[in-house]
């Protein structure tokens, strides 16, 4: 599990974060004193449970909280504050927990084991990327259709990339090669990411793609794999690389003598 405490008090952060390694010693413990910097972190990595002061500069808690939901639906968040009035609205954002400060040690220990969303909730990922044989992208167990048939390449060439960011120029060059006028290609490339977008808002995808200025990356902990799957377990994997991939598009032919080598040195 990852956990990500925010409070803009250094002293109360630290005792947070203390009392979190005694009582899960084996979760990932990230920290923040700054809730717009938490919000950064939380765009990269998936957040399991927020521990959110509520008052905290720029940002509060509890739009920090809102932030976190659009980003990931399961994320459990624990209010932390001195007042009892912010109490109904955080549960209107469905937080997992509220606690009054001071708290003791055991009411920590109490939230963190009576989470709205457990981690058994959390094992199954609605996003399956196929990528041995041809390429598909699934979601609750469909294919995904997008308006334009080069969105789902566009999703194959971040799936590839396992989770690198990559620019525009990146994909336009996948996607086009030299072929065309390259202004063109910018403003088709515009329209491929707006309908990547509203197909994932469609299907209620958050967090799945990360979007910077100029490039885009695949959450490569947010989705399943099979490509991923073998790279991690090898031969204990459930799937099995057999000499195809992403069969329908060109550019992965590079891919292949990387997966051979790996897949020959299985068999030594």
């Amino acid at each position: 599990m990852r956990i990500l405490a925010v409070d803009n008090r250094a002293q109360t952060l630290e005792e947070t974060a203390a009392l979190v390694g005694e009582l899960q010693p084996e979760a990932e413990l990230l920290r923040s004193g700054s809730s717009l910097e938490a919000l950064g972190v939380a765009r990269k990595t998936e957040i399991d449970t927020a521990i959110l002061r509520v008052e905290t500069p720029e940002l509060d808690g509890l739009d920090l909280g809102r932030y976190l939901v659009e980003l990931n639906p399961l994320v459990n968040l624990i209010f932390v504050s001195e007042k009892r009035r912010h109490g109904y609205e955080a549960m209107t954002i469905h937080a997992s927990g509220y606690l009054l400060e001071p708290y003791e040690k055991a009411a920590l220990k109490h939230e963190l084991e009576e989470l709205r969303h457990p981690e058994q909730e959390k094992k199954h990922k609605r996003v399956f990327a196929q990528t041995f044989g041809n390429f598909e992208l699934f979601v609750d167990g469909k294919p995904v259709e997008f308006k334009y048939s080069r969105t789902k390449e566009l999703v194959a060439v971040l799936v590839n990339n396992r989770g690198a960011q990559t620019t525009n120029g990146e994909i336009i060059a996948d996607l086009w090669e030299d072929d065309g006028d390259p202004e063109k290609k910018t403003s088709y490339l515009s329209n491929l990411r707006q309908d990547l977008q509203n197909t994932f808002t469609r299907l209620r995808l958050t967090g799945v793609i990360l979007k910077q200025r100029g490039s885009l990356a695949i959450a490569a902990d947010r989705i399943e794999c099979d490509l991923y799957d073998w790279l991690e377990k090898k031969r204990d994997s459930k799937y099995h690389y057999m000499g195809d991939y992403m069969n329908q598009y060109s550019w992965a032919e590079y891919v292949h003598a990387e997966l051979d080598d790996i897949s020959y040195a299985m068999e030594e």
